[in-house]
């Protein structure tokens, strides 16, 4: 089927990993999707990748599929901050055992390396800006303590089992494709909705919350970076960010602008910019999309 192996890709029909499974078939992979469309869509699989509409705690299944892989990226999450708070239950199940479960399978099945998204909000409230993966995590929310669990599993599957792997830290990510109508849409999907029906742009709390966004096409580039790097595998944390932090309000700006309405704020990390010396020394990666222009290719695709 392909001359570069078989690749995994856990959540493949979700926003993330649908981008990752494409840039992984034009890269020559052999790509199985597997995702259980609780959250991902059927339209998002790419023509051409194998699916596997399975559960990821569903441990026997996945080490069927990982057989023979050279690479799992487990992408599967239940995602979102809220979500998290109001759920912390059910998103434990799937962002903790589910992580642990496929880790189980890709053991078994004698994968070749073991890329996991995990995610900035593991580094919580910060007094030290930008965060660097030196920093003791310290998580507000039910979705960084999951998230971070993640991690310790996959340095442990590393440590214990010599499975070689790798965490990345996601910082916001954002680009075409993005479920806009979730009720647990990030500010993105939020902006993009509200524009789209000349509606005022809701901002938490005073707006001035920084984040580092970072557009999905260099979020897939680190992902193909640390599958193949000699110099990561043993559960090394790497932070994935544009290394530049910008508020709410001046992201509300590129969108337009127009009328604000504003929502209380909720536990959520003040400040976010990530340290991306690691991502450069051990992947050779840095970010390649400024914000501003990711934005405008966003307002495109969504004609607003």
């Amino acid at each position: 089927m392909s001359n570069k192996g078989k690749t995994i890709v856990t959540g493949g029909a979700g926003f993330i990993g649908s981008h990752l499974a494409r840039a992984l078939l034009a890269e020559g992979y052999e790509v199985h999707v597997v995702d259980n469309l609780s959250g991902g869509k059927r339209e998002n699989i790419p023509e051409g990748s194998v699916f596997h509409e399975v559960d990821v705690l569903d441990t026997p299944a996945m080490t069927t599929i990982f057989k023979g892989a050279r690479v799992v990226f487990h992408e599967a999450a239940l995602p979102r901050v809220p979500f998290s708070i109001d759920h912390p239950w059910e998103s434990h199940r799937v962002n903790v055992d589910g992580t642990l479960s496929v880790l189980i399978a890709a053991r078994d099945a004698q994968v070749g390396r073991f890329v996991y998204a995990a995610s900035a909000s593991s580094y919580g409230d910060q007094e030290t800006i930008p965060l660097s993966e030196d920093l003791p995590a310290k998580p507000v929310n039910p979705y960084g303590v999951q998230k971070y669990v993640g991690e310790l599993y996959v340095k442990t599957f590393a440590d214990i089992y010599g499975l070689s792997t790798v965490s990345l830290r996601y910082f916001n990510v954002y680009g075409p494709g993005l479920d806009p109508d979730s009720p647990y849409a990030l500010v993105f999907g939020r902006f993009i909705t509200q524009t789209k029906s000349g509606k005022p742009l809701t901002i938490i709390g005073d707006g001035e919350q920084t984040r580092d966004f970072t557009q999905v096409r260099d979020i897939v580039r680190a992902n193909l970076l640390a599958s193949e790097s000699q110099r990561v595998g043993k559960g090394e944390v790497i932070n994935i960010g544009a290394g530049r932090d910008v508020s709410v309000n001046y992201l509300a700006d590129l969108f337009g602008g127009g009328e604000r309405s504003s929502l209380p704020s909720r536990p959520e990390a003040r400040k976010s910019r990530a340290d991306i010396r690691r991502a450069k020394e051990l992947l050779g990666w840095e970010p390649m999309v400024r914000l501003e222009d990711g934005i405008a290719d966003l307002k495109r695709y969504y004609a607003l």
